[in-house]
This record gives C-alpha cells, sequence and structure tokens, in this order.
C-alpha cells in the first residue's frame, strides 16, 4: 500500500484513469473507445504505462489467454482527487483550504442546491469536531 503522495496526473491521465473508473477495468482498445476525445492507440498504451509507474494503474493478463493486457485502477478516484485538491490547495492557494472554500462558494454557477449542500457539508464537519472536543475533554478529566 502507497504511503507516499500519488504524482499529480495531467488532463490526459486524468481523462483514462475516468475510464478505468467508470468501466473498472478496460483493455488499450476499449480505452481508446470510451474515451470522450480520439486518442491513438499508440499514445494511450504509453499513458497506460505511465499511470502504470506512477501507481495508478496496475495490469494483468486479458482472462481469454490474449496476448492484451487489461488495465485496473490501482487507486480509488476518491483517493486521487482529494490528493489533487490538496495538491492544489498547496500550490495556488498557499496551503489555505477556506481560500479555495470561499472560491467555490462565490462562484456563480453553484446552484442553491448546492450551495445548500456545502453548508450542510460544513455543519456535519463542525459537529463532528465538536463531539471529537467534547469527548477530549471528558477524557482528560
Amino acid at each position: 500500500m502507497r504511503h507516499e503522495p500519488l504524482p499529480i496526473l495531467t488532463r490526459a491521465e486524468s481523462e483514462i484513469m475516468a475510464v478505468l473508473w467508470k468501466h473498472g477495468r478496460g483493455t488499450v482498445h476499449e480505452v481508446v473507445s470510451a474515451l470522450a476525445r480520439p486518442i491513438a492507440y499508440t499514445t494511450v498504451l504509453t499513458l497506460l504505462r505511465i499511470l502504470q509507474q506512477k501507481g495508478y494503474v496496475r495490469h494483468e493478463p486479458h482472462p481469454d489467454g490474449s496476448r492484451a493486457y487489461v488495465y485496473l485502477p490501482a487507486v480509488e478516484a476518491n483517493k486521487a482527487r482529494r490528493n489533487h485538491v490538496k495538491d492544489l490547495i498547496d500550490r495556488l492557494f498557499n496551503g489555505q483550504p477556506e481560500e479555495l472554500a470561499t472560491g467555490l462558494i462565490e462562484d456563480e454557477r453553484l446552484s442553491r442546491t448546492q450551495l445548500e449542500a456545502l453548508k450542510d457539508q460544513i455543519e456535519r464537519s463542525l459537529g463532528d469536531k465538536r463531539g471529537a472536543e467534547k469527548k477530549r475533554r471528558k477524557e482528560s478529566k
């Protein structure tokens, strides 16, 4: 299991990972077919090899015994997203997540429903932290 941070994905690598996360697995041909934009077979193969080196994918022999490999995600989508958000906050927001949150809240493209969902998430997080603080105080007595 990886303990060091994952390398950041390029846009093309992210597109390939999105296919693998959605379908759970795929050969190079299947990934090429599932991509939203045309990318050459050899390019996808090269990117899959890079993703394997980065620790995002693994491969296994095709179950039908052919020469093709089947590529599978080695990292959950949520873990990759969290890693990228942390990197974004560190690089563009001086390590201050509230700056990113403020930018999201001020974004005019968020609907009222989306803003309310963010509010609910913040309230849940505050509730969890308050509960943890009460528990620590009680245990220290």
